[in-house]
């Protein structure tokens, strides 16, 4: 595997360190006016989650780990269980719900999933970045309240509650950022 210089670490890296396998969140390079340079890096345990700060000098050297990536299509959930198949192969991989966390109601039946690999081991499950879904319940237009940037809240149909605009209503289809959480546009 490549090693880095701790100077060259990226937000979305993934290092090895201290034996786990971590993915870089933050990384802020700091130059004091006294003593070296060094690369501040905030990361994230990919197997359990724990989070790290940790410095790196410019002349340390790091594993950086590459990822294999696989898309996949969602089949069910058994047992907090996600079950996803290879559009090639058909193999059948079951992986944690808990992987997706919050993002987890934006999961449909049949979606294709990007999930990433270090060998054999399934580490993280990313989904498409726009997903349509329904406004099953929402407060109704008032007229006149159509000032720049007013929101209401509202209910999607797999139970998420974000803010839409006024001018969407019950029963509409909208397109909605996985990674925000926020209204897109109309589907």
């Amino acid at each position: 595997m490549p090693k880095i210089n701790g100077n060259e670490i990226r937000p979305g890296n993934v290092l090895e360190h201290d034996g786990g396998l971590w993915a870089a969140v933050k990384v802020n390079h700091v130059k004091p006016g006294k003593g070296g340079a060094f690369a501040q890096v905030e990361m994230k345990n990919l197997r359990d989650g724990r989070k790290l700060n940790e410095r790196f000098r410019s002349e340390d050297k790091v594993e950086r780990v590459r990822l294999d990536q696989k898309d996949q299509q969602f089949l069910y959930e058994t047992d907090g269980r996600l079950v996803f198949m290879d559009s090639e192969t058909f193999e059948q991989t079951e992986l944690d719900a808990e992987l997706l966390g919050e993002r987890r109601p934006f999961l449909q039946d049949g979606m294709t999933a990007t999930i990433e690999y270090y060998g054999d081991e399934a580490l993280s499950v990313s989904l498409p970045q726009k997903v349509t879904c329904k406004v099953v319940e929402t407060e109704p237009v008032v007229k006149g309240q159509t000032a720049a940037n007013s929101y209401k809240p509202a209910i999607l149909d797999n139970g998420v509650r974000i803010m839409i605009p006024p001018f969407v209503g019950e029963g509409e289809s909208i397109v909605v950022n996985t990674e925000l959480f926020e209204y897109s546009e109309r589907a």
